[in-house]
């Protein structure tokens, strides 16, 4: 499946061009985005999609020189457990 990228989310569709998955971020200020959700279909669950668009969401933060704040609670999980998003992590 191809990661899709729209305004302010990345998502994920099936064969039928509906979406199965999404991660929505809101810019907060300029140089800062905040993750606010991701959903995965069930029948999609367990394939590490959600991960997958939080690592578009990464990189994209990345290439625009941006820092994140994860919101949501996948990524809260997310971001701290993979040390490789710390680069891209908001700090107060």
């Amino acid at each position: 499946m191809e990661i899709n990228e729209g305004t302010n989310r990345f998502f994920m569709t099936d064969h039928l061009g509906s979406d199965i998955a999404e991660v929505t971020y809101t810019p907060s200020g300029d140089n800062v985005i905040a993750i606010d959700h991701t959903f995965v279909a069930p029948a999609y669950r367990g394939r590490h999609i959600a991960r997958q668009l939080i690592d578009a969401v990464v990189e994209k933060a990345r290439r625009e020189n941006k820092k994140i704040v994860p919101v949501c609670s996948y990524a809260q999980v997310l971001f701290a457990r993979v040390r490789d998003y710390r680069d891209v992590l908001y700090k107060d």
